[in-house]
């Protein structure tokens, strides 16, 4: 079980339509696949999205920090070694997302090893999650049009809103959109990513009062310490803190500082190692858990649902499991399928998910 390899290989695969949301619009997934090696010739993977809108990362970036710092640190341990591994990543200040694709790839290499799902190793509570589609920038017309499509072909019937744009009725009257178009029955929650001002936020979500909104995410920045803790006792729904709390230690500053009411997780940008962190502490806190999407593959969509399925807290809510449907292509040999608005745990060791040789060579990019 001693790591002697770790590859990062960067690839791009083009989005049929971008994705558009207040911080920046994504055209391709362009990605890095990480895949760490073992002296008993098994081969862990996962996939790493940077997000340098938002966390500072680039493609390139998450390459390089690989090769040059993550992988001489931890060559020689072993799998089990899993803390040690974090201890030596974590020397580096930022790159979540690379570090957080270094510690799936060996929780899915020690899955392979044992013969065990993540799930299963995690807590193995469902084998299943309801879904959540994301709804990114658009006309009324056409987010209408798209989520009637997810619910009629998927059986999706929660969807997150992506607001944040000026003037606030170009987002208010999507989601009024949405809510006379999808009916009474559908659930709705809405996610700012840091665009609006508090008092713009406490605007919209006060027009927005009669459509039965279930959660708010990110609406003003972070920063703004005084304004969010204003906004938070203007709501009553939960405000999810997400880019603003993505460590244990963000988990605490946010909801102790009442800046936050609930926790988005994202295996993408903390691995399974910090996310249990995160969700044991959500747990004791009393929080509600959020399973989200960092516009993820097949392969990260497959680590989200392997962890969110674990616990009985992450597992409550829909988590956003679907914008690989957004994407034109995919590296995996057999693609998850969405049935009756559910997304299944792949069967299989680790977190269930082979890479077609054949498409990693059409779409890398470093050859």
């Amino acid at each position: 079980m001693k790591i002697v390899a770790v590859e990062a290989i960067p690839y791009s695969i083009p989005y049929v339509k971008p994705l558009k949301f207040a911080s920046g619009e994504v055209h391709a997934a362009e990605h890095v696949l990480v895949r760490v090696h073992t002296d008993d010739g098994i081969v862990g993977t996962a996939d790493a999205p940077p997000r340098p809108f938002t966390y500072g990362e680039t493609q390139r970036g998450i390459v390089a920090v690989i090769e040059s710092l993550f992988t001489p640190a931890i060559l020689g341990l072993t799998l089990l070694d899993r803390e040690v591994i974090r201890s030596r990543l974590t020397r580096t200040v930022g790159n979540p997302v690379a570090k957080a694709a270094i510690d799936m790839a060996v929780w899915d290499a020690l899955g392979r090893t044992l013969d065990l799902s993540v799930t299963e190793m995690l807590g193995g509570y469902t084998d299943r999650m309801r879904v959540s589609h994301m709804l990114g920038f658009d006309t009324p017309a056409a987010m209408v049009d798209e989520a009637t499509r997810m619910r009629d072909t998927y059986g999706i019937e929660v969807f997150k809103i992506k607001v944040g744009r000026r003037p606030v009725a170009l987002d208010t009257a999507v989601v009024r959109a949405l809510r006379e178009g999808l009916g009474k029955g559908v659930e709705l929650y809405v996610d700012g990513n840091r665009g609006w001002t508090a008092a713009e936020s406490a605007r919209a979500m006060k027009d927005m009062a009669d459509l039965g909104l279930t959660l708010a995410e990110e609406l003003c920045p972070a920063d703004d310490v005084l304004g969010r803790r204003w906004l938070v006792q203007q709501l009553d729904v939960p405000f999810v803190a997400d880019e603003s709390a993505t460590t244990p230690a963000e988990v605490t500053r946010e909801i102790l500082g009442g800046s936050a009411t609930a926790v988005s997780i994202k295996t993408a940008r903390t691995g399974f190692t910090d996310s249990t962190r995160i969700h044991h502490l959500c747990e004791g806190l009393g929080l509600d858990v959020v399973m989200g999407n960092q516009i993820d593959g097949q392969l990260g969509s497959a680590c989200t649902v392997a962890f969110g399925a674990a616990f009985d807290l992450t597992s409550r809510r829909a988590g956003e499991l679907s914008n690989f449907l957004d994407m034109s292509d995919d590296l995996v040999t057999e693609p998850l399928e969405i049935r009756d608005g559910e997304l299944t745990v792949p069967t299989g060791s680790g977190h269930g998910i082979d890479i077609d040789p054949h498409k990693l060579s059409t779409y890398r990019i470093d050859t």
